[in-house]
Protein backbone atom coordinates (compact mmCIF):
# COMPACT_ATOMS: atom_id res chain seq x y z
CA UNK A 1 0.00 0.00 0.00
CA UNK A 2 1.20 3.33 -0.63
CA UNK A 3 1.01 6.39 1.45
CA UNK A 4 0.30 10.10 0.33
CA UNK A 5 1.51 12.53 2.96
CA UNK A 6 1.15 15.90 3.25
CA UNK A 7 4.29 17.11 1.80
CA UNK A 8 6.44 19.68 3.06
CA UNK A 9 7.08 22.44 0.58
CA UNK A 10 9.81 24.56 2.32
CA UNK A 11 11.37 24.54 5.47
CA UNK A 12 8.74 26.80 6.91
CA UNK A 13 6.10 24.86 6.72
CA UNK A 14 4.68 23.34 9.51
CA UNK A 15 0.98 22.58 8.32
CA UNK A 16 -1.20 23.16 5.13
CA UNK A 17 -4.51 22.90 4.73
CA UNK A 18 -6.50 20.55 1.93
CA UNK A 19 -8.27 22.57 -0.71
CA UNK A 20 -8.97 20.53 -3.27
CA UNK A 21 -8.48 16.91 -3.82
CA UNK A 22 -8.08 16.24 -8.43
CA UNK A 23 -8.77 12.21 -7.91
CA UNK A 24 -11.02 10.12 -6.03
CA UNK A 25 -11.12 6.37 -5.45
CA UNK A 26 -10.32 4.27 -8.41
CA UNK A 27 -8.69 6.22 -10.14
CA UNK A 28 -5.37 5.50 -11.59
CA UNK A 29 -2.03 7.74 -11.08
CA UNK A 30 1.26 8.11 -12.47
CA UNK A 31 4.45 9.78 -11.56
CA UNK A 32 3.83 13.66 -12.19
CA UNK A 33 0.37 14.04 -11.70
CA UNK A 34 -1.41 16.73 -9.69
CA UNK A 35 -3.46 15.22 -7.18
CA UNK A 36 -4.25 17.68 -5.04
CA UNK A 37 -3.94 21.81 -4.24
CA UNK A 38 -2.82 22.52 -0.30
CA UNK A 39 -2.31 26.13 1.06
CA UNK A 40 0.31 27.02 2.47
CA UNK A 41 1.21 30.12 4.41
CA UNK A 42 2.43 31.67 1.23
CA UNK A 43 0.52 29.95 -1.46
CA UNK A 44 -1.74 27.77 -2.89
CA UNK A 45 0.37 25.04 -4.74
CA UNK A 46 -0.35 22.12 -7.06
CA UNK A 47 1.00 19.11 -5.49
CA UNK A 48 2.35 16.35 -7.32
CA UNK A 49 2.21 12.26 -6.62
CA UNK A 50 5.91 10.79 -7.23
CA UNK A 51 4.36 6.91 -7.54
CA UNK A 52 1.99 5.12 -9.85
CA UNK A 53 -0.40 3.59 -8.29
CA UNK A 54 -4.82 3.36 -8.11
CA UNK A 55 -6.53 5.77 -5.47
CA UNK A 56 -7.61 3.67 -2.74
CA UNK A 57 -8.90 5.84 -0.05
CA UNK A 58 -8.88 9.46 0.38
CA UNK A 59 -8.22 10.43 4.18
CA UNK A 60 -8.10 13.81 4.54
CA UNK A 61 -11.18 16.13 3.25
CA UNK A 62 -11.32 19.70 2.18
CA UNK A 63 -10.86 22.51 4.55
CA UNK A 64 -8.58 20.14 6.91
CA UNK A 65 -5.35 21.56 8.36
CA UNK A 66 -3.16 18.59 8.90
CA UNK A 67 0.99 18.61 9.88
CA UNK A 68 3.61 17.93 7.55
CA UNK A 69 3.70 13.88 6.76
CA UNK A 70 -0.13 13.27 7.91
CA UNK A 71 -0.96 10.30 5.65
CA UNK A 72 -3.71 12.13 3.74
CA UNK A 73 -4.60 9.17 0.99
CA UNK A 74 -3.80 5.38 0.07
CA UNK A 75 -3.17 4.30 -2.76
CA UNK A 76 -2.31 0.70 -3.87
CA UNK A 77 -0.18 -0.75 -6.64
CA UNK A 78 -1.88 -1.18 -10.09
CA UNK A 79 -1.37 -5.03 -9.91
CA UNK A 80 -2.05 -4.77 -6.06
CA UNK A 81 -5.71 -6.18 -5.15
CA UNK A 82 -8.19 -3.72 -2.90
CA UNK A 83 -7.68 -3.94 0.62
CA UNK A 84 -9.89 -6.19 2.07
CA UNK A 85 -13.34 -3.94 3.37
CA UNK A 86 -12.16 -1.31 1.09
CA UNK A 87 -12.78 -2.44 -2.34
CA UNK A 88 -12.02 -0.24 -5.58
CA UNK A 89 -14.38 1.58 -7.12
CA UNK A 90 -16.06 -0.83 -9.40
CA UNK A 91 -17.14 1.08 -12.89
CA UNK A 92 -20.47 2.02 -13.23
CA UNK A 93 -22.71 0.74 -15.94
CA UNK A 94 -22.97 2.11 -19.68
CA UNK A 95 -25.30 5.22 -19.78
CA UNK A 96 -27.59 4.68 -22.95
CA UNK A 97 -26.64 7.02 -25.52
CA UNK A 98 -27.23 7.24 -29.20
CA UNK A 99 -23.89 6.19 -31.47
CA UNK A 100 -24.72 9.96 -32.55
CA UNK A 101 -24.47 11.21 -29.20
CA UNK A 102 -21.26 9.09 -28.38
CA UNK A 103 -19.32 10.38 -31.70
CA UNK A 104 -20.58 14.07 -30.62
CA UNK A 105 -18.96 13.67 -27.30
CA UNK A 106 -15.77 12.53 -28.45
CA UNK A 107 -15.63 15.87 -31.08
CA UNK A 108 -16.22 17.95 -27.66
CA UNK A 109 -14.31 15.99 -25.44
CA UNK A 110 -17.30 15.36 -23.17
CA UNK A 111 -17.44 12.53 -20.59
CA UNK A 112 -20.90 10.97 -21.66
CA UNK A 113 -21.30 9.27 -18.15
CA UNK A 114 -21.55 13.05 -16.77
CA UNK A 115 -24.68 13.95 -19.10
CA UNK A 116 -28.33 13.82 -18.67
CA UNK A 117 -30.12 12.07 -20.98
CA UNK A 118 -33.75 13.58 -22.26
CA UNK A 119 -34.11 10.60 -24.74
CA UNK A 120 -36.28 7.54 -24.35
CA UNK A 121 -35.71 6.13 -21.08
CA UNK A 122 -33.29 8.37 -20.26
CA UNK A 123 -30.73 7.66 -23.51
CA UNK A 124 -28.25 10.82 -23.57
CA UNK A 125 -28.88 12.41 -26.93
CA UNK A 126 -26.89 14.43 -29.90
CA UNK A 127 -28.75 17.78 -28.01
CA UNK A 128 -28.35 16.95 -24.31
CA UNK A 129 -24.25 16.68 -25.16
CA UNK A 130 -23.84 20.04 -26.89
CA UNK A 131 -25.87 21.62 -24.57
CA UNK A 132 -23.52 19.98 -21.66
CA UNK A 133 -20.71 21.19 -23.52
CA UNK A 134 -22.20 25.11 -23.57
CA UNK A 135 -22.59 24.75 -19.94
CA UNK A 136 -19.07 23.59 -19.48
CA UNK A 137 -17.60 25.93 -21.47
CA UNK A 138 -19.33 28.89 -19.80
CA UNK A 139 -18.18 27.45 -16.29
CA UNK A 140 -14.75 27.35 -17.01
CA UNK A 141 -15.47 31.49 -18.25
CA UNK A 142 -16.91 32.44 -15.40
CA UNK A 143 -13.77 29.89 -13.23
CA UNK A 144 -11.24 32.24 -15.12
CA UNK A 145 -13.10 35.42 -15.03
CA UNK A 146 -12.68 34.81 -10.91
CA UNK A 147 -9.14 33.79 -10.84
CA UNK A 148 -8.30 36.83 -12.80
CA UNK A 149 -10.37 38.49 -10.15
CA UNK A 150 -8.69 36.47 -7.29
CA UNK A 151 -5.08 37.63 -9.28
CA UNK A 152 -5.52 41.58 -8.36
CA UNK A 153 -7.53 41.09 -5.07
CA UNK A 154 -5.35 41.82 -2.13
CA UNK A 155 -4.95 38.80 0.40
CA UNK A 156 -6.27 38.96 3.94
CA UNK A 157 -4.25 40.91 6.15
CA UNK A 158 -4.77 37.35 8.56
CA UNK A 159 -3.24 35.91 5.72
CA UNK A 160 -0.96 38.37 5.01
CA UNK A 161 0.36 38.34 8.82
CA UNK A 162 0.37 34.22 8.63
CA UNK A 163 2.75 34.68 5.64
CA UNK A 164 5.28 37.36 7.34
CA UNK A 165 5.20 34.79 10.69
CA UNK A 166 6.34 32.31 8.60
CA UNK A 167 8.73 33.43 6.79
CA UNK A 168 10.15 35.31 10.18
CA UNK A 169 9.98 31.52 11.79
CA UNK A 170 12.63 30.39 8.14
CA UNK A 171 14.67 33.47 8.77
CA UNK A 172 15.04 32.75 12.28
CA UNK A 173 16.00 29.56 12.20
CA UNK A 174 18.31 29.53 9.61
CA UNK A 175 20.39 32.68 11.52
CA UNK A 176 20.43 30.19 14.65
CA UNK A 177 21.03 27.11 13.16
CA UNK A 178 23.44 27.81 10.19
CA UNK A 179 26.53 29.25 10.37
CA UNK A 180 26.85 31.86 7.67
CA UNK A 181 29.76 33.77 6.11
CA UNK A 182 29.63 36.33 3.41
CA UNK A 183 32.22 36.95 0.43
CA UNK A 184 30.90 39.87 -2.46
CA UNK A 185 32.90 40.49 -5.74
CA UNK A 186 32.10 43.48 -8.27
CA UNK A 187 31.86 42.07 -11.44
CA UNK A 188 32.52 44.51 -14.82
CA UNK A 189 29.12 43.63 -16.74
CA UNK A 190 30.26 45.55 -20.12
CA UNK A 191 30.51 42.69 -22.61
CA UNK A 192 27.55 40.95 -20.98
CA UNK A 193 25.56 44.52 -21.47
CA UNK A 194 26.90 44.96 -24.99
CA UNK A 195 25.93 41.24 -26.38
CA UNK A 196 22.44 41.76 -24.10
CA UNK A 197 22.02 44.84 -26.31
CA UNK A 198 23.02 43.10 -29.64
CA UNK A 199 21.12 39.66 -29.14
CA UNK A 200 17.70 41.42 -28.30
CA UNK A 201 17.92 43.63 -30.93
CA UNK A 202 17.84 40.51 -33.24
CA UNK A 203 14.82 38.57 -31.02
CA UNK A 204 11.32 39.73 -31.26
CA UNK A 205 9.94 41.04 -28.36
CA UNK A 206 8.55 37.94 -26.68
CA UNK A 207 11.81 36.10 -26.60
CA UNK A 208 14.15 39.33 -25.82
CA UNK A 209 16.34 38.17 -22.31
CA UNK A 210 17.14 40.07 -19.81
CA UNK A 211 20.69 40.36 -17.27
CA UNK A 212 19.29 38.13 -14.83
CA UNK A 213 18.61 34.69 -17.01
CA UNK A 214 22.29 35.28 -18.01
CA UNK A 215 23.08 35.79 -13.99
CA UNK A 216 21.38 32.90 -13.33
CA UNK A 217 23.09 30.67 -15.91
CA UNK A 218 26.31 31.58 -14.84
CA UNK A 219 25.62 30.76 -11.19
CA UNK A 220 24.47 26.83 -12.55
CA UNK A 221 27.85 26.45 -14.63
CA UNK A 222 29.83 27.60 -11.83
CA UNK A 223 28.15 24.94 -9.96
CA UNK A 224 29.83 21.68 -11.75
CA UNK A 225 33.56 23.03 -10.18
CA UNK A 226 32.36 24.10 -7.06
CA UNK A 227 29.07 21.02 -6.35
CA UNK A 228 29.61 21.65 -2.19
CA UNK A 229 27.18 24.99 -2.83
CA UNK A 230 24.62 23.01 -4.45
CA UNK A 231 22.75 21.01 -2.45
CA UNK A 232 21.63 20.29 1.66
CA UNK A 233 22.47 19.88 4.87
CA UNK A 234 20.78 17.18 6.03
CA UNK A 235 21.39 14.80 9.51
CA UNK A 236 24.80 15.99 10.22
CA UNK A 237 25.88 16.09 6.81
CA UNK A 238 26.47 18.21 3.05
CA UNK A 239 24.02 15.74 0.53
CA UNK A 240 24.80 17.18 -3.10
CA UNK A 241 22.24 17.16 -5.05
CA UNK A 242 22.03 16.09 -8.78
CA UNK A 243 20.33 18.71 -10.27
CA UNK A 244 20.94 22.24 -10.49
CA UNK A 245 17.79 23.71 -9.72
CA UNK A 246 18.06 27.00 -8.85
CA UNK A 247 15.49 28.87 -6.31
CA UNK A 248 14.61 31.80 -7.65
CA UNK A 249 13.53 35.17 -5.08
CA UNK A 250 10.32 36.28 -6.10
CA UNK A 251 8.17 39.35 -4.43
CA UNK A 252 4.32 39.05 -4.14
CA UNK A 253 2.72 42.26 -4.56
CA UNK A 254 0.73 41.61 -1.95
CA UNK A 255 3.96 41.55 0.09
CA UNK A 256 6.24 38.63 1.27
CA UNK A 257 8.15 36.42 -1.01
CA UNK A 258 8.15 32.75 -2.67
CA UNK A 259 11.41 30.98 -3.91
CA UNK A 260 10.13 28.44 -5.97
CA UNK A 261 12.87 26.68 -7.85
CA UNK A 262 13.48 26.50 -12.27
CA UNK A 263 14.49 22.81 -12.11
CA UNK A 264 18.19 21.99 -14.37
CA UNK A 265 19.03 25.27 -14.80
CA UNK A 266 22.91 24.08 -16.23
CA UNK A 267 21.14 22.04 -19.26
CA UNK A 268 18.61 24.86 -20.25
CA UNK A 269 19.24 27.36 -23.58
CA UNK A 270 18.98 31.31 -22.37
CA UNK A 271 15.42 31.35 -24.29
CA UNK A 272 14.30 28.54 -22.31
CA UNK A 273 15.72 29.91 -19.27
CA UNK A 274 14.11 33.42 -19.77
CA UNK A 275 10.50 31.71 -20.83
CA UNK A 276 10.91 29.45 -17.65
CA UNK A 277 11.39 32.39 -15.26
CA UNK A 278 8.58 34.64 -17.17
CA UNK A 279 6.67 31.92 -16.40
CA UNK A 280 7.80 31.14 -13.01
CA UNK A 281 7.37 34.57 -11.97
CA UNK A 282 3.67 35.07 -13.19
CA UNK A 283 2.60 31.91 -11.37
CA UNK A 284 3.90 32.65 -8.39
CA UNK A 285 2.25 35.95 -7.90
CA UNK A 286 -1.01 34.15 -9.14
CA UNK A 287 -0.50 31.40 -6.34
CA UNK A 288 -0.23 28.73 -8.76
CA UNK A 289 2.94 26.78 -8.04
CA UNK A 290 3.89 23.18 -8.09
CA UNK A 291 4.83 21.52 -5.08
CA UNK A 292 8.22 20.50 -6.75
CA UNK A 293 9.02 23.55 -7.54
CA UNK A 294 8.63 24.63 -3.63
CA UNK A 295 10.37 21.66 -2.22
CA UNK A 296 13.76 21.05 -4.03
CA UNK A 297 15.81 23.95 -4.71
CA UNK A 298 19.10 23.37 -4.28
CA UNK A 299 20.72 26.96 -4.03
CA UNK A 300 18.63 30.11 -4.33
CA UNK A 301 19.33 33.18 -6.04
CA UNK A 302 17.88 36.80 -4.97
CA UNK A 303 18.07 40.07 -7.50
CA UNK A 304 17.26 43.28 -6.36
CA UNK A 305 18.89 45.10 -8.97
CA UNK A 306 15.35 46.52 -10.11
CA UNK A 307 14.99 48.13 -7.01
CA UNK A 308 17.82 50.09 -7.31
CA UNK A 309 19.66 48.52 -4.46
CA UNK A 310 23.57 47.96 -4.94
CA UNK A 311 24.30 44.88 -2.71
CA UNK A 312 22.21 42.05 -1.43
CA UNK A 313 23.24 39.74 1.24
CA UNK A 314 20.71 37.07 1.98
CA UNK A 315 19.87 34.67 4.59
CA UNK A 316 20.32 30.91 3.26
CA UNK A 317 17.07 28.87 2.97
CA UNK A 318 17.64 25.62 4.86
CA UNK A 319 18.05 22.87 4.44
CA UNK A 320 20.25 24.67 0.98
CA UNK A 321 23.78 25.62 2.27
CA UNK A 322 24.16 28.98 -0.22
CA UNK A 323 22.57 32.07 -1.82
CA UNK A 324 23.85 33.81 -4.40
CA UNK A 325 22.54 37.96 -4.40
CA UNK A 326 22.82 40.42 -7.16
CA UNK A 327 22.58 44.02 -6.94
CA UNK A 328 21.90 46.67 -9.94
CA UNK A 329 24.26 46.93 -13.20
CA UNK A 330 25.33 50.50 -12.72
CA UNK A 331 27.97 52.80 -14.38
CA UNK A 332 30.78 52.87 -11.61
CA UNK A 333 34.44 53.93 -11.87
CA UNK A 334 36.91 50.88 -13.28
CA UNK A 335 40.69 50.75 -13.67
CA UNK A 336 42.04 48.46 -16.34
CA UNK A 337 45.28 48.53 -17.82
CA UNK A 338 46.39 51.73 -15.90
CA UNK A 339 43.37 53.74 -17.00
CA UNK A 340 40.32 54.74 -15.34
CA UNK A 341 36.64 55.06 -16.45
CA UNK A 342 33.05 54.06 -15.81
CA UNK A 343 31.70 50.67 -16.99
CA UNK A 344 28.57 48.89 -16.07
CA UNK A 345 29.13 46.79 -13.05
CA UNK A 346 27.05 44.86 -10.70
CA UNK A 347 28.07 43.30 -7.23
CA UNK A 348 27.65 39.84 -6.63
CA UNK A 349 27.27 38.53 -2.85
CA UNK A 350 27.74 34.91 -1.54
CA UNK A 351 25.95 33.77 2.10
CA UNK A 352 27.34 29.95 2.61
CA UNK A 353 27.26 27.68 5.11
CA UNK A 354 30.71 27.13 6.99
CA UNK A 355 29.46 23.45 7.93
CA UNK A 356 29.66 22.92 4.00
CA UNK A 357 32.67 25.20 3.15
CA UNK A 358 34.87 27.79 3.71
CA UNK A 359 35.72 31.82 2.89
CA UNK A 360 37.92 30.53 0.15
CA UNK A 361 35.81 27.81 -2.07
CA UNK A 362 33.69 31.45 -1.74
CA UNK A 363 35.71 33.54 -3.02
CA UNK A 364 36.72 31.16 -6.11
CA UNK A 365 33.01 30.18 -6.56
CA UNK A 366 32.12 33.64 -7.29
CA UNK A 367 35.21 33.99 -9.36
CA UNK A 368 34.06 31.68 -11.90
CA UNK A 369 30.72 33.29 -11.69
CA UNK A 370 32.50 36.29 -12.48
CA UNK A 371 34.33 34.67 -15.76
CA UNK A 372 31.31 33.15 -17.24
CA UNK A 373 30.01 36.58 -17.27
CA UNK A 374 32.99 38.05 -19.00
CA UNK A 375 32.15 35.23 -22.09
CA UNK A 376 28.08 36.02 -22.42
CA UNK A 377 27.74 34.16 -25.70
CA UNK A 378 29.15 30.89 -24.29
CA UNK A 379 25.94 31.31 -21.73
Amino acid sequence: MIEFRMPSLGADMEEGKLLEWKIKPGDAVKRGDVVAVVDTSKAAVEVEIWQDGVVQELITQPGETVPVGTVMAQLRGAEEKPVEGKPAVSPALRKPASPAARKRARELDVDIERVTGTGPHGAVTTEDVEKFARKAERKEEKKEEKKEEKKEAAPSPDKALEMRKAIAAAMGRSKREIPHYYVSQTIPMQRASQWLAEENARRPLPERLLMGALQLKAVALALADFPDFNGFWQDGAFRHADGVHIGVAISLRQGGLVAPAIHDVHELSLTELMKSLSDLVKRARAGSLRSSEMSDPTITVTNLGDQGVDEVFGIIYPPQVALVGFGRVAQRPWAENGMLGAIPTVVASLAADHRASDGHRGALFLAAIARLLQEPEKL
